[in-house]
């Protein structure tokens, strides 16, 4: 992986803009009700953004693969 890590890969910053996306849509309507589906539908966009940073510090190629 080049320098900027995994802040550098396409996939990543689209999961990021996801999860913002995800913040914003939960923060009104129904959801903003539904206070048990809005934090599972969150912390499913957040652990996206997550999982590909956290296999990035891996030690390993095929540690780093299970995780992306």
């Amino acid at each position: 992986m080049d320098k900027t890590g995994f802040r550098g890969l396409q996939v990543w910053q689209l999961s990021e803009n996801l999860a913002v996306c995800i913040y914003s849509i939960t923060n009104s309507g129904s959801f903003r009700k539904d206070f048990g589906l809005r934090e599972q539908i969150r912390k499913a966009a957040v652990s996206i953004p997550g999982n590909l940073a956290e296999g990035d510090e891996r030690n390993t190629n095929k540690e780093s693969v299970s995780f992306f």
